[in-house]
C-alpha cells in the first residue's frame, strides 16, 4: 500500500505547473539514495523509519516517529519528535521546531534529506550512475547539449573548474549521427609559443626542428568534435585563425602556403566570463558570437547536491571504508570550489586518514578542515544557525544555550575546522575522546557517534 501511495503521488505531481514542495532523500544506512518526498495535501510530511514519504527507510537508527516537516510562505518547519538519535538541520542538532530555507540539509540519525521548495525537476529525473554520475540538475545541461548537436551548431560551455565541462562535450559528441573522432585540448596547458603549431600543425621546414609534416589537433578532429577547454587562454592571433577554420572549413598549417580542408564541430569551454573578456579586448567578439550559438551553463556541484553521496561512494570503490551520514552531511555544507574533481580527491584522502586509524567508516572528522572550502582567503560559506535556522514559537523546547562558554568555544572550533573533531580538539587543547564526551553532553553529537 505504501508503494502505491508513493507512486501515485509522483504521477500526480510530476506534470503540474505549480511548485511542488517537499524533500529529497539522498542517503540512508551508509548508502546513497534517491527518493523525492512530496509534501502531502494534509501539509505534514512524516519523517520516520516506517514512513518517509510513503515508504520505509533502511536506517534502523531512525525512530518510528522521528520528525515531521511542514511548508508555508516559502519556508520549511522541521519539528523534532523526541527521537532517540536526534535531528540535525545544517549540522546543528535541534529540539522542538525550527524553520529552514530550501536547500537546507536535514539529518535523521544515519539518513540525510535535502529540503526543496520545488521538486518537479527531481520527480521527473533520476540518478544515473553507469559511466558517469548524473543527477536531474546536471541532466538539464546535458539535454541542452544534445539539442545543440541536433541543430549542427557549435557549443559554448560555461562552468567552474572541475564541474564536468568535458562530460557535456562528450554528450554533444555522442548525440551526433556521424560521430567521428573526439579530440580534447586543454588550452590552458599549451604554451603560447606553440599553440598555433599544436592546433593547426606544421609543414616540414616551418621551423628548425620540423623535419617532417606534422598534423595538429584540427586535423585529428576532422569529421568529429574538437573540445577546446579554457579557450580564453588562446592568444588573439590564434583565435583569429581558429575563427577562419570554423567559418570557412579551411586552415593553414604553420609554414604552409596551401590551406587544408576540415569539417568539425567545436565545443568551447571556459570558467571565465567570455563576455567580460570580449569587453576587455582579450577575447575576439566575432569568435565569441560564432561559438555561442548555443550555450550551456554548467551548474557547480553545490547546486547538484543530490549527486554528492554517489560521488563520494564512487571515490571509495575498492576501499574497505563505508560512508557515515555525518560525513555526507559535512560535505553537503561545504561549497567545493574545485567541484567534482576536488570532492573525489578529498574523499580518497579522508578514506586514507580513516584507514590509518583502523576505522572502517569515513566520518566527518576524517575530512580535512579545508577540504571543500574557498581558497581565496575569504570566509567559507558555511551554513550556520543564524543563517538558516530559527526557533518558530515561544513554547518550543529550547536548544542547549548558545551562551554556554564550553558550547560556544566548541561550536567556534568546530566551525573553524570544518567539523573536523580532531582538529577542533587540538585547538581546544583537549583529547579527541574528551571532546566527543563534551559534545554529547551539550547535544552536539548524536548518541551513536561515540569513539
Amino acid at each position: 500500500m505504501a508503494q502505491s501511495t508513493q507512486s501515485e503521488s509522483v504521477v500526480e505531481t510530476a506534470a503540474v505547473s505549480e511548485p511542488v514542495p517537499g524533500a529529497v532523500l539522498i542517503f540512508s544506512s551508509r548508502a546513497p539514495q534517491y527518493r523525492p518526498l512530496v509534501m502531502p495535501r494534509a501539509g505534514v510530511l512524516a519523517l520516520g523509519r516506517e514512513d518517509m514519504g510513503g515508504l520505509p527507510v533502511p536506517d534502523e537508527k531512525v525512530s518510528r516517529q522521528h520528525a515531521e516537516l511542514t511548508f508555508s510562505d516559502g519556508l520549511f518547519t522541521v519539528k523534532e519528535l523526541g527521537s532517540r538519535n536526534g535531528t540535525f538541520v545544517d549540522g546543528v542538532r535541534i529540539e522542538g521546531a525550527v524553520t529552514a530555507k530550501t536547500g537546507a540539509v536535514v539529518r535523521l540519525a544515519q539518513t540525510v534529506i535535502l529540503l526543496e521548495a520545488d521538486l518537479r525537476r527531481w520527480l521527473a529525473g533520476q540518478i544515473k550512475h553507469d559511466d558517469f554520475i548524473v543527477g536531474p540538475t546536471l541532466q538539464q545541461a546535458l539535454d541542452r547539449a544534445v539539442v545543440a548537436r541536433s541543430t549542427e551548431a557549435h557549443l559554448l560551455v560555461r562552468g567552474e573548474s572541475g564541474a564536468g565541462k568535458e562530460l557535456v562535450a562528450h554528450r554533444f559528441h555522442e548525440a551526433g549521427t556521424r560521430r567521428g573522432p573526439f579530440v580534447a585540448v586543454n588550452c590552458a596547458a599549451i604554451p603560447a609559443s606553440v599553440a598555433e603549431r599544436l592546433l593547426f600543425g606544421a609543414v616540414k621546414g616551418a621551423y628548425t626542428e620540423a623535419k617532417t609534416d606534422a598534423d595538429g589537433y584540427l586535423a585529428a578532429a576532422d569529421g568529429g568534435v574538437l573540445f577546446l577547454d579554457e579557450i580564453a587562454e588562446l592568444d588573439l592571433q590564434v583565435q583569429a585563425k581558429l575563427l577562419r577554420a570554423i567559418e570557412s572549413g579551411e586552415y593553414l598549417p604553420l609554414g604552409a602556403s596551401t590551406p587544408r580542408k576540415v569539417t568539425l564541430h567545436v565545443v568551447a569551454a571556459s570558467h571565465r566570463d567570455l563576455r567580460a573578456a570580449v569587453a576587455a579586448n582579450t577575447f575576439r567578439s566575432d569568435l565569441f558570437y560564432r561559438l555561442s550559438q548555443f550555450e550551456v551553463a554548467l551548474p557547480p556541484l553545490r547546486e547538484r547536491k543530490e549527486e554528492l553521496p554517489w560521488l563520494m561512494r564512487h571515490a571509495l570503490v575498492g576501499l574497505p571504508v563505508e560512508l557515515h551520514a555525518a560525513a555526507v552531511e559535512a560535505a553537503l555544507l561545504r561549497p567545493w570550489p574545485g567541484n567534482v574533481r576536488e570532492l573525489l580527491s578529498e574523499t580518497r584522502k579522508a578514506a586514507a586518514t580513516a584507514q590509518t586509524e583502523s576505522a572502517s567508516v569515513l566520518r566527518a572528522e576524517h575530512l580535512a578542515p579545508q577540504a571543500g572550502r574557498q581558497v581565496d582567503g575569504g570566509p567559507a560559506p558555511v551554513t550556520t544557525r543564524a543563517a538558516t535556522i530559527s526557533a518558530v514559537r515561544p513554547g518550543a523546547p529550547p536548544v542547549p544555550s548558545e551562551d554556554d562558554p564550553d558550547r560556544q568555544a566548541i561550536v567556534a572550533a568546530l566551525s573553524a575546522s570544518g567539523n573536523n573533531v580532531s582538529a577542533a580538539a587540538k585547538t581546544l587543547n583537549m583529547h579527541r575522546t574528551q571532546l566527543y564526551r563534551v559534545m554529547k553532553r551539550l547535544g552536539l553529537l548524536e548518541p551513536e557517534d561515540g569513539v
